[in-house]
């Protein structure tokens, strides 16, 4: 049973914020001043379990460095945006490439610029330690935070309701 009021199994497409979503908001700062991220591992396998299950997903972020983009398209993802000042006109751009609906997206956010795309989308996700702001917006508040499974938590549920996760002899595989 699901934890989300919403109906998932109208669900065919998830975008995600990078920093404080799918990985921690807290990042290090190397000597050339590149950011280290770390990515959650049950993240990845849910990711491209979600792509091989036909779920389309996108990578949304206002990031400038992409030290993220070979990991996220070895999972299989290939709508990956980056330095995205204006989140929700990328958002509609990958939701009419698509042909999504409002009511076919989710988007998980964690902080005020994400709030634009989480009111475009059907279902509004945040992780447990999202600010405030985007707390209020939410339509379902993760008890994961950001970076430490809210992409696994929210896949799994959707793929559930539409009876597709952990189904077929494939579902034990990377």
């Amino acid at each position: 049973m699901s934890r989300i009021l919403y109906d998932l199994t109208l669900i065919r497409g998830i975008a995600f914020d990078m920093d404080g979503v799918l990985s921690s908001s807290t990042v290090a700062v190397r000597e050339d001043g590149t950011l280290q991220r770390h990515s959650n591992v049950k993240d990845g396998f849910a990711l491209q379990y979600a792509v091989r299950h036909g779920l389309h997903i996108a990578i949304i972020s206002g990031a400038k460095d992409e030290s993220m983009l070979p990991g996220y398209r070895s999972l299989g993802l290939t709508d990956i945006f980056f330095h995205c000042d204006h989140k929700t006109a990328r958002m509609e751009a990958w939701m009419a490439s698509h042909g999504l609906t409002r009511e076919q997206v989710a988007f998980v956010g964690d902080d005020i610029p994400d709030i634009p795309p989480m009111q475009l989308a059907g279902l509004a996700v945040v992780p447990a330690d999202a600010s405030e702001e985007a707390k209020a917006v939410a339509s379902y508040i993760s008890p994961c935070l950001g970076g430490a499974g809210v992409a696994r938590d929210l896949i799994s549920q959707i793929l559930r309701a539409q009876g597709l996760w952990m189904t077929g002899p494939d579902a034990y595989r990377w």
